[in-house]
C-alpha cells in the first residue's frame, strides 16, 4: 500500500508539474495568439463572409450570395489577364532571383579577404524601402532625361522607354525587383545552407578525384536542394503578391502592361470601395496560391534531397 501510494503521489506531482508547464506555455503564447486571432484569422474569416455581400464601407453589407464570384469568373475583363500577367512576372523573377542569390552566396562563401564587407554591400539594397527604390529607378529609367537613357544615347544605342513602354515596363519591374532581392534574405539563407554542407564530403570527393565543378554538381547542389526548395516556395508566393513596385512606378500602366492582380484588388477595395468584390478577388487568388504551393510540395519529392534521411 505504501509503495502504491508513493507511486500515485509521484504521478500526481508529475501531472501537476506538466499542467503548470502547459499553462505557462499558453501564457507566453497568449500575445501571439491574440494577435493572430484578432489581426489575421478574424479579419480573414470576415473577408470570406464579405465575399457574399455588396459592401461599400458607407452602408451595411448587403447579402447577394455568389454574385461576386460569378461576376469575377465570367464578367471581369481584367481578372484573367491580371492573373496571367502576375504569373508572367513570377516566371521571370523567381528563377533569376534564386539563381542570382545562390551564385552570390557561393561567391561570398569563399574564404577571401573582405568577405564581411562584400556581404554587407550586397545586402544593403534589400534594406532600401520598395517605395524609395521605385522612385529611384523611376528617375534612372526616365525615358526623356534618365541617366540610363542619356548614357545609351551617348553610345549611339537606341534608348527604350522602360516604364513608359508597354513592352519594357514589366521587364524593368523585374530588373528593379532583382536589385533589391538578390542580395537580401534569400542570399543569407543560401549562405547558411552552404555553410551547413559537411566538409568531409568535399574531402571524400577530392580524394576520389572530383574537380571543383564535379564537387559543386554532386555534393553542393544536392545538399542545397532543401534550401532551394524553401526559397522557391517563399519566392513564388512573394512574387505573386507583387504590388508596391508596380503601384509606385507604373500604376499598372502603360495600357495595363503591369496591371497585376494585387493592383486589381487594391483598385476595387480602396478606390472603388467595392469591398465585397475585392474580398472575392483576394480569396480566389489565395486559392490559386495555395493550390500552386501544394503542387510544388508534391513535386518536391522528385528533386529535393534530404541528407540525414538517406
Amino acid at each position: 500500500m505504501t509503495t502504491a501510494a508513493t507511486v500515485s503521489t509521484a504521478r500526481r506531482k508529475r501531472w501537476t508539474a506538466m499542467r503548470r508547464e502547459a499553462w505557462w506555455g499558453y501564457f507566453f503564447m497568449a500575445p501571439w495568439l491574440i494577435g493572430f486571432i484578432g489581426l489575421t484569422l478574424g479579419p480573414g474569416l470576415a473577408s470570406l463572409v464579405l465575399t457574399l455581400t455588396r459592401y461599400n464601407v458607407l452602408r451595411p453589407p448587403e447579402f447577394i450570395g455568389l454574385d461576386n464570384y460569378v461576376q469575377v469568373l465570367t464578367q471581369d475583363e481584367l481578372f484573367y489577364p491580371s492573373i496571367a500577367r502576375t504569373f508572367y512576372f513570377a516566371a521571370l523573377f523567381v528563377p533569376l532571383a534564386i539563381g542570382g542569390s545562390l551564385l552570390v552566396a557561393v561567391l561570398l562563401n569563399s574564404k577571401v579577404n573582405g568577405t564581411v564587407l562584400f556581404r554587407t554591400l550586397f545586402f544593403v539594397p534589400s534594406l532600401v524601402p520598395v517605395v524609395a527604390a521605385a522612385v529611384l529607378w523611376g528617375w534612372l529609367f526616365n525615358a526623356d532625361w534618365g541617366i540610363v537613357n542619356q548614357g545609351l544615347r551617348a553610345l549611339g544605342i537606341p534608348a527604350p522607354g522602360w516604364f513608359s513602354d508597354r513592352q519594357w515596363a514589366l521587364p524593368t519591374l523585374v530588373l528593379m525587383s532583382l536589385w533589391g532581392s538578390v542580395g537580401g534574405t534569400r542570399m543569407i539563407i543560401f549562405l547558411a545552407g552552404l555553410q551547413g554542407v559537411p566538409e568531409e564530403l568535399y574531402d571524400a570527393a577530392a580524394i576520389d578525384g572530383a574537380n571543383a565543378w564535379q564537387r559543386a554538381r554532386h555534393v553542393t547542389l544536392p545538399l542545397m536542394t532543401p534550401t532551394i526548395f524553401f526559397n522557391l516556395i517563399l519566392g513564388v508566393i512573394g512574387a505573386l503578391q507583387v504590388f508596391t513596385s508596380a503601384f509606385v512606378a507604373t500604376r499598372g500602366g502603360p495600357s495595363y502592361a503591369t496591371w497585376f492582380i494585387g493592383l486589381h484588388i487594391y483598385k476595387h477595395a480602396f478606390e472603388y470601395f467595392n469591398m465585397g468584390y475585392a474580398c472575392t478577388l483576394a480569396w480566389l487568388f489565395a486559392v490559386v496560391i495555395i493550390g500552386l504551393t501544394i503542387i510544388q510540395q508534391r513535386l518536391s519529392s522528385r528533386w529535393v534531397f534530404y541528407y540525414g534521411e538517406q
